[in-house]
């Protein structure tokens, strides 16, 4: 539903509102009709702005999923689950998985180590050097807006970049300054 449709229902619904308030046991005839009118008109109205099929079931995990009559949320696979579970129990509960000794590994587990980051970095040529020119986005286009954004603005820099970076691990921050030391004795002559 976008911005206009979720006002003019809002509206509609409001002057319903006001409708159901003033009715009483007294109300004419042509005021009903007006009411049936305003009602049919929110009708439409939100018959428009409604995108989706109802959903088949009440479970907010799937909505329109498979239907079991006999489940109380009547997702069929919400209540397969649930039923295995309590199958489970009646039989003594879940095979207990086969504990084996490891020995720990010195470099650790794959699951310790972060997932690869993707980012793109917006960067403005300052005269001197490449400097980042914004927050580094996970989305390239959304870059890519900001840097046209940047160009069009009042005080656009000489040149801009985009430069995507892809590593296995995120560098959050860096204390001290990095020196370049040569390992050779006396500069490798």
């Amino acid at each position: 539903m976008n911005h206009a449709q979720l006002t003019a229902l809002g509206r509609a619904l409001r002057l319903l509102g006001e409708h159901g308030e003033a009715l009483n046991g007294d109300t004419p005839d042509g005021k009903l009709h007006e009411v049936k009118a305003d009602l049919r008109r929110a009708l439409e109205l939100l018959d428009e702005s409604v995108a989706g099929a109802a959903p088949a079931t009440r479970c907010p995990e799937h909505p329109n999923g498979p239907v079991d009559e006999n489940a109380h949320d009547l997702c069929l696979l919400c209540e397969t689950r649930r039923r295995a579970a309590r199958r489970a129990e009646y039989n003594g509960g879940p095979v207990p998985p086969l504990v084996t000794e490891t020995v720990p590994s010195r470099y650790g587990v794959s699951a310790d180590r972060p997932q690869p980051q993707q980012r793109w970095l917006p960067e403005s040529w300052n005269g001197r050097e490449w400097q980042l020119c914004g927050t580094p986005r996970r989305d390239r286009r959304e870059a890519e807006r900001y840097l046209n954004a940047q160009r069009r603005g009042p005080r656009p820099a000489m040149a801009y970049r985009l430069v995507h970076e892809f590593t296995d691990y995120e560098v959050l921050r860096v204390w001290g300054t990095p020196v370049k030391v040569d390992i050779e004795p006396l500069g490798n002559l």
